[in-house]
């Protein structure tokens, strides 16, 4: 009994393994090459969080550590220094207030007293605006005239200054006289102020003294 052998079954396995193995290899690179593009494009955590420093930074922080001095500290010119500027920033001393201030109360209470105490002084103006004893009257005499027409004039004017007088006809030396007088008074004191006031308005006054 013959048996039948199928040609090539060796060559077939082997070539199904290399296929095999060139998918593989490919499959390979492209998920490697998948992970290169996804690494160089995400940020990597603590990497980019870092400040990027310039040369001009590289080069002072280098002059800096060459200069250094650890024994600077120790130096009388940097302890000035560090009192200095300590001095510098203290705080500047609260200003006071003045004292006229609380003053000011004192004199005003100072004064009132004072104005208080002067307040009685007018007591002898009042004595003397008692009336005067004997029966004795004052007038305010405006003018004395010959002719009744003048003294009309003259109580005419004193009346549009804001004063009332009266014409007071008398016989002197055989003559009539007639009188314009505002009064009478029977405090002299009040006489007296009526004849200042006559006397600003422009018009001539005098004090006249009669018996009731």
């Amino acid at each position: 009994m013959s048996v039948n052998k199928k040609p090539g079954g060796a060559g077939d396995q082997r070539g199904g393994f290399g296929l095999g193995l060139i998918v593989g290899l490919l499959l390979g690179l492209a998920i490697a090459l998948g992970v290169a593009l996804y690494v160089t494009k995400v940020p990597i955590p603590f990497v980019d969080k870092v400040p990027q420093r310039s040369a001009e930074q590289d080069e002072a922080e280098a002059k800096a550590n060459k200069d250094w001095n650890p024994n600077a500290p120790l130096s009388p010119g940097h302890a000035k220094s560090r009192a200095t500027s300590a001095s510098g920033v203290v705080a500047p001393a609260p200003t006071v207030a003045s004292a006229p201030t609380a003053t000011a109360p004192v004199a005003a209470a100072a004064t009132k007293p004072a104005a208080s105490a002067a307040a009685p002084a007018p007591a002898p103006a009042a004595a003397a605006s008692k009336p005067e004893a004997g029966g004795v009257v004052f007038f305010v005499q405006a003018g004395a005239f010959q002719q009744p027409a003048e003294a009309e004039q003259q109580r005419a004017k004193l009346a549009m200054q804001g004063f009332n007088a009266k014409v007071y006809e008398k016989e002197s030396n055989g003559r009539l006289v007639y009188r314009v007088r505002i009064g009478p008074f029977d405090a002299k004191a009040d006489a007296e102020k009526l004849q200042a006031d006559v006397e600003a308005a422009g018009l001539e006054a005098a004090l006249v003294r009669a018996q009731r």
